[in-house]
């Protein structure tokens, strides 16, 4: 049996997309048919049903309706599917034979542009992936916004570290990937990322480069700034080419690309980021409780974005945080011209994926209004500006274009009242176009001309009840009752008889109907083609208005900064270059905004290069250790980005990156224990963290052994505060507090603790951080205050004062001891065999050392604390050398 033609055709179609569900538009609805039809009807719940194809049995087939399709589209598209539409390209009326079908778009998690689907805060990004001899080259492009950037990276690791910064929805990548050594499967479970292999002719580099002057209408790509990222290059025009391919356009809204190296911006790897809850809370991934959450007091969904792009890659060159930091602080002094922006962005629209609907043909009269209507703001924020004086606001306000020509069309053309369709008609105003106004004018004057040959014929016949009526068989016509048919004049010509009148017909009334009826068709038609006209002139000005919409964001994201500085009571901190971070009374910006009270308690913090550059922090569990920690990380981000931070007083240093590996989880997908999770983030921070680097570490070595996990903690420590190996401004947070024993013999180590009030067996967290170290760790009062029952809890008091007599504290004591303050290191005769596996220890030290420290002291600016701890430290070493 042969198949129907159609059914022929929707195969011929389907074979040139094989890999997606097929939307195939008949009439009124969009069909499915075989394999597509038994998908789509068992994921979106649909009624799967038959039709007769030429086969001997009926081909399975669900259908949508057309104006509902995009709901059902971006539900499978959120499922990882992949959907092309074929759209009807003739009218069925005008059609001879089959009606031409053509496949207009394909739809992909990375390249939807619904707005119903798109979170208004956030980029839907789609990243193209080249590797070759162990490097990757990196394109990254939100279509929806014309955002693009590239890179180049040298490892897995940066690699999953930008895939976490950018949070794409789809990855394309080329084979080699695919053998990279890297899991998709994983990769796509982990993330919940559509991943597409492509041909390599995708990642030609002739290929690329041609699409990307193409595109970009330059004659090398140096003038793209592309000339040191060539794996970048290959992996744009693989991006560029997929983008076309999936759109069925020239994706004229992505207008630049933006080139930038690993060390561009503060490297914030993925563990960091989940540990410090930059965007999203690591339990609920949630915005709320996040510190974007509290930043981010945007008025548009574009000055979201930006807001949230600040946070994802702050900045490490000092006069660039410095000029940001001056707009903030500029419109953190201006109240009443800030609030006054603050009203002028609020009824703004998302410019930069208007333009992306307008510039894919896409968008419909309600998004031209809200063009109109957003762009009308510009002009009064510009007025705002043109007073400030930083900067960055004056290059931003040169930025702003009025853009008061395209409003001007608009509002000329665009009736406000026009319908969602843009074929129904009455979608163009009156006035703007002089065939629209004859046409709408033999629309609206027919009902006259009618009425007017209705009277005329009722006084030539003496009808008295002769009417004009219409329907759709026939048209217009005069209707007369059987009582007056024999005053019928004989031009009247019949057109159908009724059981009791007959209707007619003149060539004056057909004329009439021919001029009402055509110009109605031909309205519509003339409003629809002009509507399109309009639309093509703005995609031509693409250009100026995504210019003038990241202008917008940005004011909006500082604006932003700057309210909350001011609602929170922050401060401007001072940048340096010297490597200090001296923070009085900092608090937790998060923590501090879900008291309910002014509760929270505010704490100093200093770190430098020389003598503190590492603080080990002691205390029980819940005292507030993992917040200071976080919180100082987080006033640091912060000022990086621009932002003032919670805080009296705060001079901080530019850091290159932050580590934070704070608490414990397993990753169970992967089938790593909680202590391989742990024992791995602390591998990638000693083998990346550098001098100019924050490290923030809570409880390292907890996951295993006491002994294992104490010598695991002490030889980070060795490592980490060794000048020569890393150096690196550190906050150690441990429950080992035989760790404190090396304050004084590893230098730049320095012991604080949570202070703790303590009543009979109860204890109170004061939360304050404290010089010195502490000498327990309150387990067991921690235990009672959560509610552990007293049977055990006392049941562990008499083991405790059993396991004393094995304390560790006095064997650590004598290797602190032992441990010199100079990098030679050599091990330790009769040590044990966990200490001989773990620990590394230092040579003695000679009598000029410790005449030439004690020389340096500067004895004026010490305080008493200061004084012991300095003699308790020279005591040690002289004993050492004794």
């Amino acid at each position: 049996m042969a198949l129907s033609p159609m059914m022929s055709k929707y195969l011929e179609t389907k074979k040139e997309y094989p890999d997606c569900i097929l939307f195939y538009r008949l009439g009124d609805f969009y069909e499915m048919f075989f394999e597509d039809a038994t998908e789509v009807a068992r994921e979106l719940e649909l009624t799967l049903t038959g039709k007769d194809c030429g086969l001997e049995e009926r081909a399975p087939m669900c259908g949508v309706p057309y104006h509902a399709a995009e709901t059902y589209i971006n539900r499978l598209v959120q499922n990882g599917h992949k959907v092309a539409i074929a759209e009807q390209m003739e009218d069925p009326k005008l059609a001879k034979g089959l009606v031409k079908r053509e496949v207009v778009r394909i739809v992909t998690p990375g390249t939807i542009t619904s707005t119903g689907v798109l979170a208004d805060d956030k980029n839907n990004y789609i990243i193209s992936i080249f590797y070759i001899d162990e490097r990757f080259g990196l394109a990254t492009c939100d279509i929806s916004t014309g955002d693009f950037f590239v890179t180049e990276l040298v490892s897995i690791r940066e690699l999953f570290d930008e895939i976490q910064k950018y949070q794409p929805t789809e990855i394309i990548c080329n084979h080699a990937f695919e053998i990279s050594g890297i899991s998709l499967e994983e990769l796509k479970k982990k993330y919940n990322i559509t991943i597409t292999s492509l041909d390599n002719t995708y990642f030609s580099e002739k290929n690329s480069t041609d699409i990307l002057k193409r595109h970009f209408a330059v004659s090398s790509i140096e003038a793209l700034g592309l000339s040191e990222f060539l794996d970048a290059t290959i992996s744009s025009g693989a991006m560029l080419r997929y983008l076309y391919e999936m759109q069925k356009s020239s994706c004229a809204q992505i207008v630049g690309i933006s080139a930038y190296k690993n060390g561009d911006y503060m490297i914030v790897d993925t563990s960091s980021r989940r540990n410090l809850e930059l965007v999203e809370t690591m339990r609920e991934k949630k915005k709320n409780g996040s510190l974007l959450g509290v930043l981010d007091k945007t008025n548009t969904a574009m000055g979201a974005r930006m807001l949230r792009g600040f946070l994802e890659q702050p900045l490490v060159n000092k006069e660039r945080i410095i000029n940001r930091q001056e707009a903030v602080a500029e419109l953190f002094d201006r109240y009443i011209d800030r609030e006054e922006l603050r009203e002028y962005l609020n009824p703004i629209y998302d410019l930069e994926r208007l333009m992306s609907r307008v510039v894919t043909k896409n968008a419909n009269t309600r998004d031209l209004l809200s063009l109109s209507a957003s762009m009308k703001m510009i002009s009064p924020i510009k007025e705002v500006l043109k007073t400030f004086e930083s900067e960055e606001i004056k290059k931003t306000n040169n930025n702003l274009d009025r853009l008061e020509d395209i409003i001007d069309i608009i509002d000329r053309a665009i009736n406000e009242d026009s319908p969602l369709s843009l074929k129904e008609g009455n979608i163009i105003n009156t006035g703007y176009n002089s065939e629209i106004d004859k046409l709408r004018q033999a629309k609206t004057e027919g009902k006259n001309w009618l009425a007017s040959l209705e009277s005329e014929e009722k006084e030539k016949t003496g009808i008295k009840n002769l009417k004009v009526k219409f329907n759709k068989v026939f048209g217009y016509y005069f209707e007369v009752t059987n009582s007056f048919k024999d005053m019928v004049p004989d031009y009247f010509i019949r057109k159908q008889t009724l059981t009791n009148a007959e209707r007619y017909t003149t060539d004056k009334l057909k004329d009439l109907e021919n001029i009402i009826l055509g110009a109605e068709d031909k309205l519509n038609s003339l409003e629809y083609e002009v509507f399109v006209e309009i639309r093509d002139e703005i995609a031509k000005n693409v250009n100026r208005i995504q210019s003038s919409a990241k202008a917008v964001a940005y004011i909006d994201a500082i604006c932003s900064l700057a309210t909350v500085a001011y609602n929170n009571n922050y401060i401007k901190p001072e940048i340096n270059t010297t490597g200090i971070i001296d923070i009085k009374d900092g608090r937790h910006p998060v923590v501090e905004t879900m008291l309910s009270d002014d509760s929270f308690i505010a704490n100093d913090t200093y770190l430098d290069q020389n003598k503190k550059r590492m603080s080990i922090i002691t205390g029980p569990n819940m005292a507030g250790k993992s917040t200071y920690m976080r919180q100082t990380a987080l006033i640091c981000m912060m000022a990086q980005i621009g932002s003032f931070v919670p805080a009296k007083q705060a001079n901080l240093c530019v850091c290159d990156r932050i580590f934070t590996r704070v608490g414990a989880s397993d990753d169970l997908a992967s089938g790593q224990s909680t202590f391989m999770v742990e024992m791995t983030e602390v591998a990638n921070i000693l083998r990346n963290a550098t001098r100019n680097s924050l490290v923030i570490l809570d409880e390292i070595g907890r996951g295993t052994s006491t002994f294992d996990g104490l010598a695991i903690a002490w030889a980070v420590v060795e490592h980490i505060s060794n000048i020569k190996l890393i150096g690196a401004k550190t906050l150690f947070a441990t429950h080992y507090h035989e760790l404190s024993e090396l304050e004084g013999t590893l230098p730049g180590v320095n012991n604080y603790c949570i202070s703790v009030k303590e009543n009979g067996d109860n204890i109170v967290f004061l939360r304050k951080i404290i010089a010195g170290g502490a000498d327990k760790s309150y387990g067991i009062q921690v235990a009672k205050l959560a509610g552990v029952p007293d049977s055990v809890t006392n049941r562990a008091k008499e083991l405790i004062e059993e396991l004393s007599s094995a304390d560790i504290a006095t064997r650590a004591r004598e290797i602190a001891e032992a441990t010199p303050a100079v990098s030679k290191r050599k091990p330790v005769k009769k040590m044990s065999e966990v200490e001989a596996g773990q620990l590394s220890l230092f040579d003695t030290i000679n009598n000029d050392t410790i005449i030439k420290e004690i020389s340096e002291i500067d004895i004026t600016s010490m305080t008493p604390m200061d004084a012991l701890n300095t003699l308790y430290a020279l005591q040690n070493k002289i004993k050492n050398r004794i």
